[in-house]
């Protein structure tokens, strides 16, 4: 059997696909069992003690502190509007697709038709779970708002710990769909473009998610204990 270059779409998609996925599952794997090897793992470390620290102030001060999540909930806002217009303009696209560059002989790859609709959608789940991962965040962290600027209240600092750690973990969800998105987006112009960038992105992130650095240890003014923290 001939090999056709609408074969190539059958071959590098699903295999860089799977370089993403068992990318992220490693990260995933390392970030509950061995957090301080990972950014995010190093990450939680400080934001624990920053929650520790501002519960310990007086509410009249905590002014700072609602500054600091009012920006982490309006750049969650936006990038959630980002993806919902991405949405919406990939709806329109595919509603007026009649005479497509997409299907031109100049994309080595399968161009036909039902190939081109699998691409919108995929890309299009994509921004839908990006979107998604972002209202979460904003939730969280307005959430974790309230908790912080409640007056007279004996909440727990495990329970603004929570709030304020998973807002950053949807934060990353929605970033990891729109880096996804963008190799799907990359498909549109062959598998190959596709393929390549699957493997650069992999290398890339896993520069940026790795963390050699021992997690530092916070200790309290006026005070020589280090806080303990939990690994996560």
């Amino acid at each position: 059997m001939d090999f056709h270059k609408e074969h190539l779409d059958l071959v590098l998609v699903p295999l860089g696909l799977l370089i993403m996925f068992a990318y992220h599952l490693f990260l995933l794997y390392r970030y509950l069992n061995r957090p301080h090897t990972t950014v995010m793992g190093f990450e939680n470390n400080d934001k624990r003690a920053w929650v520790e620290r501002i519960m310990q102030v007086d509410k009249s001060d905590v002014g700072t502190a609602l500054t600091v999540i009012q920006s982490n909930t309006t750049a969650a806002t936006f990038l959630a509007s980002v993806s919902l217009t991405l949405c919406s303009l990939i709806g329109a696209w595919i509603a007026n697709s009649s005479d497509n560059f997409f299907e031109s002989n100049i994309i080595y790859g399968d161009t036909r038709p039902a190939t081109l609709s699998i691409k919108y959608i995929t890309l299009l789940t994509c921004f839908l779970v990006a979107f998604s991962s972002f209202v979460q965040s904003a939730r969280h962290f307005v959430h974790a708002n309230y908790l912080i600027s409640t007056p007279d209240s004996n909440i727990p600092v495990s329970i603004v710990e929570i709030a304020v750690i998973r807002g950053g973990d949807f934060w990353s969800l929605g970033l990891r769909a729109l880096y996804f998105a963008l190799n799907l987006l990359l498909w549109f112009f062959g598998p190959i473009p596709m393929f390549v960038s699957s493997l650069a992105m992999v290398m890339i992130l896993h520069y940026l998610d790795s963390n050699s650095r021992p997690l530092h240890k916070h200790v309290s003014q006026g005070s020589q204990k280090p806080m303990v923290k939990r690994d996560g």
